[in-house]
């Protein structure tokens, strides 16, 4: 697929976001299973990952033995991200499949741009370039209290870069997420992660009701 396209406007394409431990990897996973029991056609991913290139440029971006500048870190989500879009995002929304990813361009915004600080016009400059007019319909944003997901994490054993660094940094993450909701209350659904999955997941599920069936 060539890297010249017209305007997107799929109604299919939901993300999962949040910070450390808020559970979205579970909750995608979960909102699939239901919408492939109302008979719906899914795809589950990730970012940065769903593509063998994607996968290996993930495990160098979460090395925690890595100390990579944030410019780099900008780039190497981006060349995932191209190589994802292409390669299985585009053609599934294309056939009327529902894409679901665990993070997409909103996680690059408030990681590399609210938390690193680099320039969010770039950030948003570069997504025109690698996703052109594509952004999800819904998203989800689970959002809970930093350290409590860093200990959920911690207990799971997980330890990536990013999990190793530092609280502040995390608070950053989610002020950016919160700053993106407000522009744009109407595709950004917050979600309470900090009650049970259970609870999370009835939550999610009467909006995609209410919304989408």
């Amino acid at each position: 697929m060539s890297g010249s396209r017209g305007t997107h406007n799929f109604n299919g394409f939901i993300s999962f976001e949040g910070i450390e431990g808020s559970g979205k990897s579970t909750q995608a996973k979960l909102a699939a299973d239901y919408l492939k029991g109302k008979g719906r056609d899914v795809l589950i991913t990730e970012e940065p990952g769903g593509t063998k290139i994607s996968r290996k440029i993930r495990g160098i971006l979460l090395d925690a033995g890595n100390n990579m500048d944030p410019l780099t870190e900008l780039l190497l989500y981006n060349s995932a991200r191209a190589q994802h879009v292409r390669e299985i995002i585009y053609p599934a929304l294309t056939r009327g499949i529902i894409v679901i990813t665990d993070r997409f361009s909103d996680s690059t915004l408030a990681y590399q741009g609210y938390a690193r600080g680099i320039d969010l016009a770039v950030i948003k400059t570069l997504d025109d370039i690698v996703a052109p007019d594509l952004k999800p319909s819904l998203t989800f944003l689970l959002d809970m209290d930093v350290e409590e997901g860093l200990r959920r994490n911690r207990a799971a054993k997980k330890e990536d870069r990013f999990e190793l660094e530092t609280v502040e940094f995390h608070k950053k993450v989610r002020n950016g997420y919160h700053q993106i909701a407000v522009e744009e209350p109407d595709r950004i659904k917050i979600i309470d992660a900090s009650a049970s999955v259970g609870d999370v997941s009835k939550k999610i599920i009467e909006i995609l009701e209410s919304q989408w069936l």
